[in-house]
């Protein structure tokens, strides 16, 4: 376990803007210093959200600076390796050799970027900034700037990546859902072919730990070498419907509605996506109480449950005794009941259930920031309440780790996190001024 003297609220906010000025290279914010040194999709969405409250200029700038790296598809990538880091950006494996955006016309010039996407949270993050802006004409102009980049995103989605027929996004690799080693995604993985070591010494530690690291080479190859070719997804051997994703994707077109005046646009295309979402959730994804991902390929639901099914309540439409039973599940034992804090990502217990490993059952900052804006859209209060104060135990006293034990609160993963030191100053701005 461990120590770490007793941080005041003006402590801990101090010592989050200093991870944060360490982890900024040029435009952007890297997750963490050494093992992700290049902009993540997922990662900055909660940069941004966690800076809306502080400071709207540079929380624009880390906004824009991932928008560089959008393909002429609408496609938002979740690695944007941007120049000030492109001399250094093969010491990560896979690097921009490996992905080869700069052979597609699609992709843009000025910077090179993977071929995949993250679960479309940048709406969300872009609502937020324009929610607590104080200088409202600095985030209207930025909301009127990239609203039609997040609508040619959420375009993308929807022409490129309802592969079930169902009205929802599948997700064709694993990194594109940001909770890369989940369970949920062990059996599509394990039906997969006998694979050849592709790594060669380079693997990610929580892909390392699970094995799978040659398969998500793999699948990441077949995809670029079909020239990331929409059509060639109908046949690809992974695809799931994941609830987390999809969740994200429904909140995200409730933003952009509520953004959509502040550009000069309709909000009705908006609400009606979301209700096309909300339903397919319901009809594809709901199964005894719980939302799971959907395996395309083997036309079956995960029996896993991890904290992507609570994905879903972040739809502020959700019906309300759907909602009162994923936050019962959500607050039983089976996650926050029998943990010291919250939320573990994997259920408790779950024979795949591993406190020490990633997205196997250590607790985030980023999924416990989620739900706690997903109970205060609902108005369970002391539920967000518990959430907020579980989250802040935890960095006071293990410091803005990418994850944590989710029994006795020591960290994991890297140090000096940049989304945990973010929604950290978020949260805190609930109660004080740092």
């Amino acid at each position: 376990m461990e120590a770490r003297p007793a941080l005041d609220n003006g402590a801990l906010g101090r010592e989050a803007w200093s991870v944060l000025g360490a982890n900024r290279t040029g435009s952007c914010t890297v997750p963490a210093p050494g093992l992700y040194p290049h902009q993540w999709n997922w990662d900055a969405a909660f940069v941004v959200a966690g800076l809306a409250r502080w400071d709207t200029r540079r929380a624009g700038t880390e906004l824009l600076s991932l928008m560089e790296g959008r393909w002429r598809t609408g496609m938002v990538p979740h690695i944007v390796f941007h120049p000030s880091r492109h001399s250094h950006a093969e010491t990560y494996f896979p690097g921009p050799s490996f992905w080869r955006s700069r052979d597609r016309p699609e992709a843009p010039n000025r910077v090179p970027t993977s071929g995949l996407t993250q679960p479309p949270s940048q709406a969300l993050a872009l609502w937020w900034v324009w929610r607590h802006a104080t200088d409202r004409d600095e985030a209207a102009a930025l909301v009127r700037l990239v609203y039609p980049m997040l609508v040619a995103q959420h375009d993308h989605l929807a022409v490129t990546r309802d592969l079930g027929g169902g009205g929802l996004a599948a997700i064709v690799h694993p990194w594109e859902s940001g909770m890369d080693d989940s369970p949920v995604w062990d059996a599509p993985l394990d039906a997969l072919p006998p694979l050849r070591p592709a790594y060669h010494g380079r693997e990610r530690s929580g892909e390392a730990q699970t094995g799978h690291h040659d398969r998500y080479t793999w699948l990441a190859a077949r995809y670029r070498d079909s020239g990331y070719d929409p059509a060639y997804l109908r046949d690809h051997p992974f695809a799931v419907e994941d609830p987390m994703f999809n969740g994200i994707w429904l909140a995200s077109c409730e933003a952009l509605a509520e953004l959509a005046p502040v550009a000069g646009a309709d909000p009705a295309p908006h609400r009606e996506a979301a209700e096309r979402i909300r339903a397919a959730l319901l009809d594809r994804l709901w199964l005894d109480g719980l939302f799971h991902a959907r395996d395309l390929r083997a036309g079956r639901l995960s029996p896993v449950c991890a904290v992507g099914s609570f994905g879903p309540l972040l739809d502020p439409g959700l019906p309300s005794d759907l909602m009162a039973t994923l936050v019962g599940v959500l607050e039983s034992p089976r996650f926050m009941g029998a943990a010291g804090y919250p939320v573990p990502s994997c259920e408790i217990r779950s024979p795949q259930f591993d406190r020490s490993r990633y997205w196997r059952g250590p607790s985030w900052v980023i999924t416990n920031w989620l739900l706690l804006r997903a109970a205060d859209a609902h108005g369970r209060t002391e539920l967000a309440r518990l959430l907020a104060a579980g989250t802040l135990r935890l960095v006071r006293q293990a410091g803005f780790r990418e994850c944590f034990d989710p029994f006795d609160g020591s960290g994991r993963g890297s140090r000096d996190f940049s989304a945990s030191a973010a929604l950290t100053l978020d949260l805190l701005a609930d109660s004080v001024a740092v």
